[in-house]
């Protein structure tokens, strides 16, 4: 399981699932441009000291997202987007080992050719009185749940 970042906006979201990440042991995928200066200096300063131990690959473009996810099928399985604009509540769907989780950017989500591109398009259940629910805890929210039914948790020491 993966999670990608389209051109995401804020770096402290960024940072915290960058930890995420190392502490879950899952791959992350940052598509830029960001709205940011993605640098080691700024993603510590987010992320502190857990860059080190997360796999993370940058990719210059949805294209070069795309190309990448294409040469490596094993690697890279559906692409699941997580989206105010899903029909079908995370907690229902059947997650996948090589799933990549798909958040969009925290201003404006992911454009239609985007959500085109996606196997399916997800949503968290929420109170009608709310707009959506932070970038980076919805992500944790859907990870969770794919690391559950798929039994990928880190084991523990």
């Amino acid at each position: 399981m993966r999670l990608a970042l389209y051109q995401p906006d804020i770096p402290q979201n960024t940072g915290t699932l960058l930890r995420l990440g190392a502490c879950l042991d899952v791959a992350l995928d940052i598509i830029e441009p960001c709205g940011f200066i993605f640098n080691e200096k700024a993603m510590r300063r987010a992320g502190m000291d857990y860059l080190t131990f997360v796999k993370y690959r940058r990719h210059n473009s949805w294209t070069d997202f795309l190309a990448y996810r294409q040469a490596n099928p094993q690697e890279y399985g559906r692409l699941v987007l997580m989206t105010t604009k899903g029909a079908q509540p995370f907690t229902e769907f059947k997650f996948l080992p090589n799933d990549i989780i798909l958040m969009g950017r925290e201003s404006a989500g992911v454009p239609e050719n985007v959500h085109q591109t996606a196997d399916a398009r997800l949503l968290i259940p929420m109170s009608s009185a709310a707009r959506s629910i932070n970038m980076a805890v919805s992500a944790a929210m859907a990870l969770s749940e794919g690391l559950r039914q798929t039994g990928q948790f880190p084991k523990q020491l």
